[in-house]
């Protein structure tokens, strides 16, 4: 019952901060997120994250990445997988690089350093694609090649964490096996399988469920479906969110796609996808925040300009407009679960300094909450320089 009350405080107060951004134009997402941090122990400490919450988190970003699943065209997909993979390889290699030089110059050991490049390497796209819907901007060429970017951003990271356990010998077990190569082997017959559910099992399956005399057996029938593609990716070493995207893109590919969208937004959106957006805020402090002052500063920074970068110049090279790649690269900067997730990884496995635990994390959240403004900031002034052209 005590989880009850927590619910009823975040679900409040991430609709009236929702409702507060919107009204000034801003991101709803925004406001969301600052729930969090209003209600957890950096302002008023009533809220503390705890497994529940973080269930119901989990939970949010599965559905999340689902709905963009849902939502995504796979034809522009095909279309921009050259832009997203240029995207995302260039947006793993400048984290990496200068996060790690940076981290090393503030006196970690290399091995610490690469590794707290390595966990500002992959890109949460769940935020951005709020953003993107919001401003109706999801199925345009810049919103589906940063899904596609981030797609492939999530797996590339994947390998790389993979590489940095296994070759520095710590951190145990980062995929099913201890072996590398037999890790990614693995991961290559996941992609074979889902190609295999795309084009034979899901519609098969969805016409199935249609034919059940249940209510919503097609919501459930899809639900099932993506669940078990993200307890799949999660099993064979990747992120669940990548399986509950795929789990989508081959829902949409049904007949029966819009009556799942309407329903799991429902779901999605009333109860859970609040509580993923809270969640990230519950884990901030400012505990640390001026005697590590400066190393959260330059970090911040990197964090945002190297995948600003990647994402920009990357789509630009590929033939989009100014505008276009400062929205890709907008879209490209926020971490937010994967980079806790990693992070998570590197203090369990003593792989960099407990002391700088929560300074990282500060960083991880401070960039997922500018992420969205960013963002906001060159959809709306392409807007404007369309609307003058």
């Amino acid at each position: 019952m005590h989880f009850l009350g927590e619910l009823i405080l975040i679900l409040l107060t991430t609709v009236l901060l929702g409702q507060l951004f919107a009204r000034f134009n801003l991101p709803a997402v925004i406001g969301q997120l600052l729930s969090g941090i209003l209600l957890g122990p950096a302002i008023l400490n009533w809220i503390h994250p705890n497994d529940i919450i973080s269930l119901f988190s989990e939970f949010g970003v599965i559905l999340l990445m689902f709905l963009a699943g849902l939502e995504s065209d796979l034809d522009l997909l095909k279309k921009y997988f050259k832009l997203s993979f240029t995207v995302a390889s260039v947006g793993v290699i400048l984290p990496v690089v200068f996060m790690g030089l940076a981290s090393y110059f503030f006196g970690m050991k290399p091995l610490e350093a690469l590794f707290i490049g390595i966990v500002f390497a992959a890109t949460s796209v769940s935020i951005s694609v709020v953003v993107l819907q919001e401003a109706n901007q999801l199925h345009t060429r810049a919103g589906t090649a940063i899904l596609g970017a981030a797609v492939v951003d999530d797996i590339l990271a994947v390998v790389v964490l993979s590489l940095f356990t296994t070759f520095s010998h710590e951190g145990g077990k980062s995929g099913l096996t201890n072996n590398f190569f037999l890790n990614i082997l693995i991961e290559i017959v996941y992609f074979v399988v889902v190609w295999v559910i795309f084009k034979f099992i899901a519609p098969y399956f969805m016409k199935v469920s249609e034919k059940i005399s249940v209510d919503y057996s097609v919501v459930i029938g899809s639900l099932v479906l993506a669940l078990t593609m993200a307890w799949a990716a999660d099993f064979v070493g990747l992120s669940a969110v990548v399986g509950a995207f795929f789990g989508g893109l081959a829902i949409r590919q049904t007949p029966q796609y819009k009556e799942v969208q309407s329903s799991v937004s429902a779901i999605g959106y009333s109860i859970f996808i609040p509580v993923f957006f809270a969640d990230i805020g519950l884990s901030m402090t400012f505990a640390s925040f001026f005697k590590d002052i400066w190393f959260i500063i330059a970090m911040t920074v990197l964090a945002v300009l190297s995948k600003f970068w990647a994402g920009k110049y990357s789509s630009e090279v590929f033939g989009f407009s100014k505008n276009e790649g400062n929205i890709v690269g907008a879209g490209m900067v926020s971490r937010g679960e994967v980079a806790l997730i990693v992070a998570q990884i590197g203090i369990t496995h003593h792989l960099f300094p407990e002391d700088i635990y929560s300074s990282l994390i500060l960083v991880i959240i401070v960039t997922t909450v500018i992420s969205p403004f960013i963002l906001n900031h060159f959809i709306k002034k392409s807007k404007q320089d369309t609307e003058f052209m």
